[in-house]
């Protein structure tokens, strides 16, 4: 006769691994996007005159002609946070104050580089976190104000990613400072 009050063995919690690259997924992802955004508000094209290359011999065409060639660079110079594009849209909107816009405008890319290299490193990964939200969502309301409704479906897209990683943070097992 066997007795209905046998004892079983708890179950072992299992590793959530499939969590844990989730996250790491999307903050690699986010990570190498903040930092990348970030760059390019330092880089510029820049119109040069290149001598037109005959494609059959290699060498530049004898009758010298010349042709533009944009060439991407980057510089601290060269650093524009809020295109060029977009500026005077924003100068003109009597609901940005133009002391916002300027600190806004110099420090939207070195927010963005700090961000994404704290993500990817793990260091203070939650406060990243924050930190990139805050940053779509002022730029949604702008892009708001200047009825720019493309780029705002975009950035609703990262701030949905961002939460999906807020959700999945608490699997976050490689990390400097697993508290923030």
């Amino acid at each position: 006769m066997t007795d209905s009050t046998e004892l079983k063995p708890a179950p072992v919690p299992q590793a959530r691994w499939d969590f844990t690259f989730a996250f790491l997924i999307l903050r690699f992802w986010l990570g190498a996007r903040a930092l990348f955004v970030g760059i390019q508000k330092f880089a510029v094209y820049k119109s040069v005159a290149m001598p037109l290359i005959d494609p059959s011999t290699g060498q530049p065409d004898a009758s010298g002609v010349m042709i533009n060639v944009n060439v991407k660079s980057y510089a601290l110079a060269n650093y524009a946070g809020i295109p060029v594009a977009f500026k005077d849209k924003f100068a003109h909107e009597p609901l940005l104050p133009k002391f916002a816009l300027v600190l806004f405008d110099r420090l939207l890319g070195p927010a963005f580089i700090l961000a994404g290299v704290m993500l990817i490193i793990g260091l203070g990964t939650r406060l990243s976190l924050l930190v990139q939200a805050v940053l779509f969502l002022a730029l949604t309301i702008g892009l708001i104000l200047i009825d720019q409704n493309d780029g705002v479906a975009y950035l609703g897209i990262h701030i949905g990613l961002v939460s999906a990683a807020f959700l999945l943070a608490q699997h976050n097992r490689f990390v400097v400072l697993k508290k923030w």
